[in-house]
Order: structure tokens, then sequence, then C-alpha cells
């Protein structure tokens, strides 16, 4: 048996470090290690897909991790096994990244019930990290019920997270209006299920005018999902009021959404859509890696900051060198 069905098996079983060590394998980006994990996950296909997929997301500050270690406990207790994706900022500037999430979620970290994974984005577009979908597979077929992607949240690139979610969740601060939220004018039009976090003292009357203009805004939009209408409510992540409530709403959403077939059809749309992303990506890895590209770009670049070539002719330039190496 080779090491990636045994670690496939493993992963199965419900081994939280092989778990660890398949995701490691998954996000790296060596040509060995890629056909390692392209292996595993054929292995792993067949035993995924039987968790709840849900994307949360906010602008910094509103109480995303206050909010996932509540809600996990909530599942926990409930007898779910959680896993969290927490998509890691990193730095454009030096590259590295906080991966912190664990610290930010402390009891739930310490639950065996839980699985909390910390992933750099590297400056994926989007907020989520590219292989952050094979590694939610990889959760799935741990044996994990609910698997929860937190977002970056800080703006309308981060709607990617929707493609890959069965729900996408939106946290809101008890302030009012999207400028003050920080907010790009679409993400709240994906919006499933619209939470005003932080309802708990002071706070709690402007939670509530928070939650009854978006109700109202939401009712002028496109439902988000077909055969479900987006619902706002208010809850206090520190306090764990309004947490159950949440739940029933995914499941609500989930049966909604199972009943109509919706529910299948979205994660094909989804299967698609990552399909031809990989596509992208990987032709775009090819192309930056080709020597004759390589050899062009540094001359090329220094032109068109110094206007003396536009960015088009430059790109084609790139692409001619591109095709005449292959």
């Amino acid at each position: 048996m080779d090491k990636a069905m045994e670690l496939a098996e493993q992963v199965c079983a419900g081994d939280r470090r092989a778990l660890a060590q398949a995701i490691t394998l998954i996000e790296s980006t060596r040509d060995d290690h890629r056909r390692a994990a392209e292996s595993l996950l054929e292995a792993l296909l067949p035993h995924t897909g039987q968790s709840i997929r849900l994307g949360i997301s906010g602008v910094p500050g509103v109480g995303k991790s206050t909010f996932i270690e509540s809600f996990g406990q909530h599942l926990i207790d409930a007898g779910k096994r959680v896993a969290v994706l927490a998509v890691d900022p990193s730095s454009q500037i030096s590259g590295g990244s906080i991966l912190g999430d664990k610290t930010r979620m402390e009891q739930l970290a310490q639950s065996p019930q839980a699985f909390i994974r910390p992933t750099p984005t590297a400056g994926t577009q989007g907020g989520v990290a590219r292989r952050t979908r094979e590694a939610m597979l990889a959760c799935e077929a741990a044996g994990f019920d609910v698997v929860l992607i937190e977002t970056v949240g800080v703006g309308q690139s981060e709607t990617a997270v929707a493609d890959m979610v069965d729900m996408f969740l939106l946290l809101l601060l008890p302030g009012s209006g999207d400028e003050l939220q920080g907010l790009k004018r679409g993400i709240v039009e994906l919006a499933d299920l619209v939470i005003v976090n932080k309802a708990d003292g002071d706070l709690i009357d402007a939670a509530g005018r928070v939650a009854g203009e978006y109700a109202n805004a939401l009712h002028l939009l496109r439902p988000a999902t077909p055969y479900w209408t987006s619902r706002v409510v208010t809850c206090s992540a520190l306090e764990g009021t309004g947490i159950g409530d949440i739940w029933q709403i995914v499941e609500d959403y989930r049966a909604a959404m199972t009943a109509e077939s919706a529910f299948e059809d979205r994660r094909a749309q989804q299967a698609r859509t990552w399909m031809w992303r990989e596509v992208d990506d990987s032709l775009l890895a090819s192309f930056r890696a080709n020597p004759a590209v390589d050899a062009r770009i540094s001359e090329l670049e220094a032109q068109v900051e110094a206007g003396s070539l536009t960015p088009a002719a430059a790109a084609q330039a790139l692409l001619a060198a591109f095709r005449q190496a292959e």
C-alpha cells in the first residue's frame, strides 16, 4: 500500500493527526506532493459529501472567531463533529501570515470533536486559499458533520467563498449602512443568512434596528439561493444568545434545498466551477514558470511602468513568448 492510500485510510478512520498531515500535503506546492495529494483526494472522494458546508464572512472586528467558537460548541453539545478551516490573511509585504486561529478559538481547539486548521491565503483572490476546497473534502472524509470556512472578510472579492459552500453566513456589526460595515456592494446579496452579532448590553437595540434595515433591504433583492428567502437575525456570540436559533435556520435551509433537489444541483455546479478554476490556476502557473516568459517579464514591466508600452501590448508579447517556447 502506498503512503497516499495509507494516509487516506487513517483519515477515513477519523485520525485527526492524519487529517492534519493530509491537509499539509494538499497545501504543498511541490510537484511530487501535488501528485501524492491527487492520489489521496481520489481515495477520499467516495467518503465525502455528507457534511453541511458553511461559509462565514464579515469585516475584521465583527467577532467571527467568537461566533465560530460559540456556534461550534453548540454543535458539539448537540452531538456533531465540527471542522473549522480558518483562512488566514498572508501579508502582501512579508508573505507571512498570522496563523493564530487556535489561540482565538481556545475552547473549541481543546475539544476532541473539533478540528481547527488555519490556512494562509498566500494572496489568493477571493480570500479563500486555493486548496481550501480540497481541505474541506478531507475534513468530510474524516467524518466531520459540519465544515465551517471562515474567510478574511475584507470586501467583494470575499464572495469566492459562496462558490464552495452550501450556505453563506454574513456577520454584521450593530452599526448601520454598508459603508459603516466596511462592506462592498454584492457581498450582502450573496448571504443566505445575515447575522447581526454583538447584540448584547447597550447594543441590543442598535442590533435590532440594523437587523430590521437589512431585512427590508433583502426584500428588494433577488434571493441569493433559489427556494430560499434570506433571513436576518441577531445574536450575541459572547453570551451565547441566538446561537441555537441560527443552527435551526441552517437545518431549515438544508431541508428546503434538499426537498427541491437544489442542494445537489448547487454542489454539482460548484464542482464544475472548481474544475475550471483548477484549469485557470494551472495554466497561469505554467505560464509564470516558463523560462521564455520569465526572461522577458522585467523588461516588459519596466516599459509598462515607464509608459512606453501599453499593458495589453506587453501581455501579448509575453503570450507570444510562451507560445513560441511551447
